[in-house]
């Protein structure tokens, strides 16, 4: 079997950012510590809010938990209801298997054993999860749940977090054998996809794509605390201009944006919300759950993942502003600076493409993601921005690279702690 040698031989030479309004009900500041979880061993329980959330995904932090798994990249292709397998060092697809309809991400578990494809079958009844074993890269067998667009998992790692897209409802399921626990309906964020959590692990944030809003839910209360209207920006980027135009110089008529996914900042006090239809990065304080400013990045600002030294965002921008895209789209990966929330450097996929999600190497080198409409995967250079294509299947979308440093796993593609 081949191991993660990759990721740990790297370990020694890694070290490596207008106003809104809230509509409805109380909000709360009062904090909890996260209680630990049922983990397998070298797996760790959140304890209290840490000053760098970022601080447990460093490459020197592999889990031993993950220590025999795989370095593989696993891309769930939609349209052709399949995994297909990458090896991360030779850039080559070694496996490809079925799955069920309408594979959308592949998610780590809380307690890093096993990896979930998330098939939520759209406008079916035919929803599923299909476990991976990251030990073996093989998939097991289905196991049956209502509408699994993405899943993520309470910090406290008692519950999986099976998002229910069309329903407006968060499942919360045994996370092991995904037997259903309770659920919170949210019935007023259509579109309900993508989260982070507070550092102390009371409270989830749930971006709302059709509704233009987020949703913050309090975990202990188990009930939605408010949503937050995002307003849009005065211009945006046009998908007719060259590809590599810096400056927004197209009017939005839009009225309301289409925010996709949701990050928190290093020191918990901010939210990163990327938007679709506003081309960039909404920042929303997590204290007053207002907005307090915005970040232009470029054409359909889709996937946020947090640079392995916790100093660096980078932006998926898929390159156009349609939900169902073409190939060869304005696609580009924005950096940006945490601390100073200013653009640090753009790069553009060569060519045209569709950057969608996916996450950054255990070392730190490569960012790695979907093209969504151009069926490859992009390996990104994080020192240069250099550009590497892998040919998969129909349609990637949440793709994960595995292993990945940290404590746990929240989910989506590597939310890792």
């Amino acid at each position: 079997m081949k191991t993660n040698h990759i990721a740990f031989a790297a370990l020694a030479a890694a070290g490596l950012i207008a106003t809104g309004s809230l509509l409805a009900v109380g909000y709360s500041q009062s904090a909890q510590a996260a209680q630990a979880g049922q983990a397998a061993p070298g797996a760790a329980a959140p304890a209290a809010a840490p000053a760098n959330v970022y601080a447990g995904i460093a490459p020197a932090n592999l889990s031993p938990a993950v220590r025999d798994h795989l370095a593989r990249v696993y891309v769930p292709n939609l349209r052709s209801n399949d995994v297909y397998v990458i090896d991360q060092e030779s850039l080559k697809v070694v496996d490809k298997f079925k799955v069920g309809v309408g594979p959308q991400h592949v998610v780590p578990g809380w307690d890093l054993q096993a990896l979930w494809v998330a098939n939520n079958a759209e406008r079916t009844n035919k929803g599923s999860l299909t476990p991976i074993d990251p030990r073996t890269g093989k998939p097991g067998a289905q196991i049956a749940v209502d509408d699994p667009y993405n899943m993520y998992f309470s910090p406290d790692g008692k519950s999986a977090i099976v998002v229910a897209e069309a329903l407006h409802r968060l499942d919360f399921r045994d996370p092991k054998t995904m037997q259903m626990q309770y659920a919170i309906d949210v019935p007023q964020c259509g579109g309900i996809n993508h989260a982070d959590f507070s550092p102390d692990g009371r409270y989830a944030m749930f971006t709302c794509e059709f509704a233009g809003s987020v949703a913050r839910i309090d975990l202990q209360t188990r009930k939605v605390e408010g949503y937050l209207k995002l307003s849009m920006p005065a211009t945006r980027f046009s998908e007719k201009d060259p590809i590599d135009q810096l400056l927004a110089n197209e009017v939005c008529s839009k009225k309301k944006g289409m925010p996709q996914d949701i990050r928190v900042s290093p020191d918990g006090k901010r939210y990163y919300i990327a938007d679709m239809d506003a081309d960039g990065v909404h920042i929303v304080d997590a204290a007053t759950f207002t907005k307090v400013g915005f970040i232009p990045t470029g054409v359909g600002a889709h996937g946020l993942y947090p640079s392995r030294d916790g100093t660096k965002l980078y932006v998926a921008n898929r390159g156009t502003h349609n939900i169902h895209g073409k190939p060869k789209g304005k696609g580009r990966v924005t950096v940006i600076d945490f601390a100073t929330e200013k653009v640090v450097a753009q790069w553009p996929i060569p060519g045209g493409g569709s950057p969608d999600m996916g996450n950054v190497s255990a070392d730190g080198r490569y960012l790695w993601l979907s093209g969504r409409f151009d069926d490859v995967v992009y390996r990104i250079d994080t020192g240069n921005g250099d550009v590497k294509k892998i040919k998969v299947g129909q349609e990637p979308h949440g793709l994960t690279v595995w292993p990945q440093p940290g404590r746990y796993s929240l989910g989506h593609t590597g939310n890792m702690r």
